[in-house]
């Protein structure tokens, strides 16, 4: 049987584009939660991603479990730390904030989270993590301290990205950050998925579904898409379709 992790790499292998859903177990309540179910199953979204930048409810668990009785799309953790675990999801993307230069969201508090990552049985995907500058401050550029990279510095995110890899990152997520007035340029989108052959995630700042498409004929293999959805669930058909509508291609 093939791991997640696997599937997604054959996903980009294959030029299957994948749209998931990004939803922050501190801002949505049991029926919320229902509801975005119920669209995402009638889009055929491919992924949950659940967490956030801080989780301070005791929701996790509950939300990952009311997903999971609910449907079988696969839910993977997207923690704001590593000791953010649920023993019900099925993988956890193990970040690694590489935008940055903060110790601590490099390997520091991985070091601490390690036996406890180990005995959760999650499947783990090292993911290099990297911040784009999106127009205004970030929970997470607050918290880690560290700057962002500017968003028309592609040559940066090129390297960062490549670096990423060949240090063994299994997956490249650019998040522009939740709500960014300035998403992630095709441009750089571009840049960096014709020089890397890990599946590349790209998320924040993505209110619409021509922006979906458009990031995904640029090179990115996953859309995440949280805040706006928050906003307007029926966003979800939308943007799944277009996702979706980028069909295979022979580079």
């Amino acid at each position: 049987m093939k791991t997640l992790y696997q599937t997604l790499q054959a996903r980009k292998d294959k030029h299957q584009k994948s749209f998931a859903v990004l939803i922050d177990p501190d801002k949505v309540s049991t029926s919320v939660t229902d509801e975005l179910i119920e669209r995402s199953l009638a889009a055929k979204v491919d992924y949950f991603l659940v967490g956030g930048s801080l989780v301070i409810s005791d929701n996790l668990d509950t939300c990952i479990q009311q997903i999971k009785s609910a449907c079988d799309i696969p839910v993977i953790l997207f923690p704001g730390s590593p000791a953010q675990v649920s023993k019900f999801a099925d993988a956890l993307l193990y970040l690694s904030l590489i935008s940055g230069r903060n110790p601590e969201l490099l390997i520091g508090q991985h070091v601490i989270s390690a036996p406890f990552v180990r005995q959760s049985g999650l499947e783990i995907i090292p993911t290099g993590y990297m911040v784009i500058d999106g127009g205004e401050p970030t929970t997470v550029s607050y918290i880690s301290n560290a700057s962002p990279i500017p968003s028309d510095k592609d040559d940066i995110a090129l390297c960062t990205a490549m670096a990423g890899e060949m240090l063994g990152m299994r997956l490249i997520y650019m998040d522009a950050g939740s709500g960014a007035k300035r998403p992630i340029t095709e441009s750089m989108i571009e840049r960096v998925s014709a020089h890397i052959e890990v599946p590349l995630v790209i998320g924040g700042g993505i209110t619409s579904a021509e922006k979906a498409y458009r990031n995904c004929k640029a090179g990115a293999d996953i859309i995440v898409v949280g805040n706006a959805i928050e906003k307007e669930p029926a966003l979800i058909s939308e943007m799944a379709a277009a996702v979706h509508s980028v069909r295979a291609v022979t580079p």
